[in-house]
């Protein structure tokens, strides 16, 4: 290949990976919007140390164990790329380790509200060291799976799967929030603070995915990155729609949280097949995706599974629905081997993260109190809010109170807050 072609490469896989990086801004938006206001700088500084801590951590030993040279039975690889530090392959680690921040960002918003931050921290390495990069190995690094003929191209099942299998393991270990169930175990809503932050942080996600999958051409010459990025957008809009009326069929309303999340239950869906189902199918894959996802939701919601974003559903059962989708819309894969991989990624995923949590909540703790729960995060973790006027306005509402000689009368939190 001519250095022109090998530049243009170069240029086109550096770009798709600041697109794909770009989408932590969109995950923060959408984790914080849909969660308590109180917790808003508790989810960004759990996203900003998925990607700080999961990119040094993958500096250091995930990117080895994903595509290092040697490998055992197909199922382990090492070997000379430990402490990276070959600038012939920065391109190829640079968007390798968005991929591994992006697995790990999925599980912050599925235990808003209730985990310490220090006992998360202790997590985030084993995704983006251990776990995920075992699970890369296996399908993009040459191993057991790319053998048996699991497929897929941008990863509904490498990440999305993985990062949402990971999250429910999480939300069993640390439980539901204070007051999302009653006496009786019924759910109860807590809506998060706001929308217009989720439906903003949907849109940098979109944006950002088409990184995601055209980037996974990993080249530009020769290639077709159109292709995907069709198939996205279509597979995008397709699953906005499903969930609406899905949502709307179910609820009455025309529901925004669910119409948003459609979105990433469309794109979530399409990731795998993105360069080799039709545009057809894109659009069917997405409206099944955003239908799906609508289902999840409210049937974890009523078994007792507590997750504020949606991420569980959103990335885990419609990660499944992507990773069957390759097979039975294109010609890239069979029903048997994915079948087969989702099985044992969802395994090792769902084992190692539980038992990951298990022993930090064993240890060091991993809830906080019911005060600093009802307290907030923001305060109680980091010291400081997210809306310092929301303290200034429960500062005045308490001097007017006081003033009205009703210094006793215990206010409940602002609507939101």
């Amino acid at each position: 290949m001519d250095q022109v072609s090998l530049a243009v490469n170069e240029v086109w896989l550096v770009v798709a990976a600041v697109l794909v990086m770009f989408m932590q801004a969109g995950f923060a938006l959408v984790e914080a919007g849909f969660t308590s206001a109180r917790n808003a700088g508790n989810i960004i500084m759990k996203n900003f140390m998925d990607f700080s801590v999961g990119a040094v951590t993958y500096w250091a030993f995930g990117f080895a164990l994903a595509y290092g040279s040697s490998s055992l039975g197909g199922f382990l690889a090492w070997g000379e790329v430990f402490w990276f530090n070959d600038p012939s392959r920065a391109s190829e680690w640079f968007f390798q380790v968005v991929f591994a921040a992006t697995a790990a960002t999925i599980i912050s918003g599925a235990i808003a509200g209730r985990v310490k931050f220090s006992s998360y921290l202790l997590y985030t390495p084993f995704i983006t060291g251990l776990i995920y990069p075992i699970v890369t190995h296996w399908v993009w690094g040459g191993g057991w799976l790319a053998e048996l003929g699991f497929f897929d191209f941008a990863g509904s099942g490498v990440v999305h799967m993985l990062g949402g299998v990971a999250a429910l393991a999480a939300v069993l270990v640390v439980g539901p929030r204070v007051g999302k169930y009653d006496e009786n175990g019924k759910p109860r809503a807590i809506p998060g603070h706001s929308l217009t932050h989720g439906a903003l942080g949907v849109f940098i996600l979109w944006f950002g995915w088409y990184g995601f999958n055209a980037g996974s051409t990993l080249a530009a010459v020769g290639q077709n990155i159109a292709v995907p990025a069709v198939t996205t957008t279509l597979a995008a809009a397709a699953g906005a729609i499903g969930a609406m009326f899905v949502a709307w069929a179910i609820t009455g309303k025309p529901d925004v949280g669910f119409t948003i999340n459609g979105v990433l239950a469309g794109l979530v869906g399409v990731t795998a097949g993105t360069a080799s189902v039709s545009f057809g199918a894109s659009i069917l894959i997405g409206l099944i995706g955003g239908a799906l996802m609508v289902g999840s939701v409210i049937f974890l919601e009523r078994v007792g599974v507590d997750d504020p974003v949606g991420a569980i559903s959103v990335h885990g059962t419609v990660g499944v629905w992507g990773v069957v989708a390759v097979a039975l819309f294109s010609d890239d894969a069979s029903l048997g081997p994915q079948l087969v991989g989702a099985a044992a990624i969802i395994a090792w995923a769902f084992a190692l993260s539980f038992i990951v949590f298990k022993a930090i909540d064993l240890t060091a703790g991993l809830r906080v109190s019911r005060e600093e729960e009802a307290t907030g995060l923001d305060i109680s973790e980091h010291g400081n809010y997210a809306y310092p006027e929301f303290v200034f306005q429960h500062e005045v509402v308490d001097l007017v109170e006081a003033a009205n000689g009703d210094e006793g009368r215990r206010r409940a939190p602002a609507a939101g807050a």
